[in-house]
């Protein structure tokens, strides 16, 4: 299962997306509308038309030009500019939770400190945050609260908030540009109990990080955060 978003600017009446944006660079980067209608394969009264909807609402989105020894032209006004750099600054902040993966445990509580639970999932016993009226609870942790560690340099539990650790291997990898996605099968998990984690591709490499390779991933209480789950609706 994966999260996907479609996001959008809404000004007045008029909401800007993903093809609104892709009509403008075009235009910026083909220098007239005839240009860009020919690269999204659209048509030109219609990309007009939207040109001119979008700037009933925006102001001035497109400077063009006529004739001359250049022969004409369109540019993105600073208005348009301004506009894309709001739409990339969403994208982005929505980015940073729809590509964050999620491990979810579940298992009964079976020991409580207020609102802090200890739940028996198959991947071992998970402290997390949890409803004072659960019993059962599906424990979710998301790969960007989740730190590796060579098993030599695990820290010791006294003065630390980091209340879960997870022995595993490493069974996948895969690394972006600063990034990457860690696959980690528990040692004594269920077949099947895998974590994932977000780590930076300096953390790749100072812990070698490669299939095969032993790893300790650790979790803070606070991190892992459970719902309750109704074991009869389910039935």
């Amino acid at each position: 299962m994966e999260k996907e978003f479609d996001p959008y600017l809404r000004i007045d009446d008029v909401s800007i997306d993903r093809s609104d944006v892709a009509m403008l660079r075009a235009i910026d980067d083909r220098g007239s509308l005839s240009g860009a209608a020919a690269a999204l394969e659209r048509s030109y009264p219609r990309l007009q038309q939207r040109v001119v909807e979008l700037e009933a609402a925006a102001g001035p989105l497109v400077e063009r030009t006529r004739g001359g020894a250049d022969g004409g032209g369109s540019s993105l006004t600073g208005t348009a500019r301004d506009l894309l750099a709001r739409f990339d600054r969403l994208v982005a902040a929505y980015e940073g939770v729809a590509r964050v993966d999620e491990t979810v445990l579940t298992g009964p509580v079976v020991d409580r400190d207020g609102e802090l639970a200890t739940v028996e999932t198959g991947a071992g016993d998970v402290l997390a945050v949890v409803p004072t009226d659960a019993a059962t609870a599906s424990v979710t942790i998301r790969s960007d609260a989740v730190s590796l560690h060579a098993p030599r340099d695990v820290p010791r539990a006294e003065g630390t908030s980091v209340r879960n650790r997870f022995p595993g291997t490493v069974s996948w990898l895969e690394t972006g540009d600063a990034v990457a996605r860690v696959g980690v099968t528990l040692a004594d998990g269920d077949e099947g109990s895998d974590l994932v984690a977000l780590v930076t591709r300096r953390s790749v490499a100072a812990l070698g990080l490669e299939p095969g390779r032993s790893i300790v991933a650790s979790v803070k209480a606070t991190a892992a955060r459970g719902v309750a789950r109704d074991e009869r609706t389910e039935e």
